[in-house]
């Protein structure tokens, strides 16, 4: 029986990696599935903990990579069955239509898994216990074990000295930058923080098919989230600061220059 250790690097991953090593679990495989959309710093975190397994525990994440990217899944590959056979490209993945995490996620593992199914394995998934409905018929010791909250799971690794670069201090959980899944928080801090890759996904929106989501395109997202800046902006030259969130002017001067507000 082999004990497979799915690990995306988020924070309940990690805390589940590291408990089941440090309480001394049998830990065969640790698979990580590089879709190529990571952010740069859950790459830099994911070595931190490779290096970290290496020193402490002498173990080895396995990274498995697909043989079509993300990109080539998205505009590029032909469509062999159904209502749009020979059409190019998935296009944005939906909530109907997670192709990006079959592909470039569960296919990987079910391979990498095929050599072990006549002597059994067990796969273990990060699922916190604030997580019930994400429940499947796979091994979930921060559910049914540590009973770990999603809080709990951050608080742990945050301990253990592993902080992501500041990625959780931006967004409640992490995904795929491209993730078109995000809610509108996490797309706004997108917008606000990580310029590089919003113009990316402008790029992308532009070529597929099909918009970014079913409400917005990303262009209607960013005339969205510029007039609500616009509208914090001003408030803070038309109110007393005394009266007006803290949070809300640090935000005004990140995304404007101090003296353009003040003026």
């Amino acid at each position: 029986m082999k004990h497979i250790v799915c690990f995306s690097g988020g924070k309940d991953s990690t805390a589940m990696l590291l408990k089941m090593l440090e309480e001394n679990k049998t830990v065969d495989y640790i698979v990580f599935c590089d879709t190529g959309k990571d952010f740069e710093e859950m790459l830099e975190h994911i070595e931190k903990v490779r290096k970290y397994l290496k020193n402490n525990y002498n173990k080895e994440i396995i990274t498995l990579k697909p043989k079509r990217s993300f990109d080539y899944y998205m505009f590029d590959h032909i469509k062999t069955k159904g209502k749009n056979k020979g059409k190019k490209g998935y296009g944005w993945p939906t909530m109907f239509c997670r192709w990006c995490t079959s592909n470039l996620k569960n296919k990987l593992i079910d391979d990498f898994a095929k050599p072990f199914r006549q002597e059994g394995y067990f796969e273990y998934v990060g699922i916190a216990y604030d997580e019930p409905k994400r429940i499947k018929e796979k091994s979930y010791p921060l559910y049914y074990e540590w009973k770990m909250t999603e809080k709990d799971c951050l608080k742990y690794c945050y301990e253990k000295g592993f902080h992501w670069n500041g990625l959780y201090e931006h967004f409640d959980r992490l995904s795929c930058w491209c993730c078109p899944l995000k809610n509108l928080k996490e797309l706004k801090v997108m917008y606000q923080y990580y310029p590089k890759l919003w113009n990316k996904l402008k790029d992308m929106d532009n070529r597929s098919f099909n918009r970014f989501r079913a409400d917005y395109s990303i262009e209607q997202l960013e005339e969205k989230f510029q007039k609500e800046n616009l509208k914090k902006v001003r408030l803070i030259k038309e109110y007393p600061l005394s009266n007006i969130s803290s949070n809300w002017i640090k935000e005004c001067y990140e995304i404007y220059n101090k003296d353009e507000i003040e003026e």
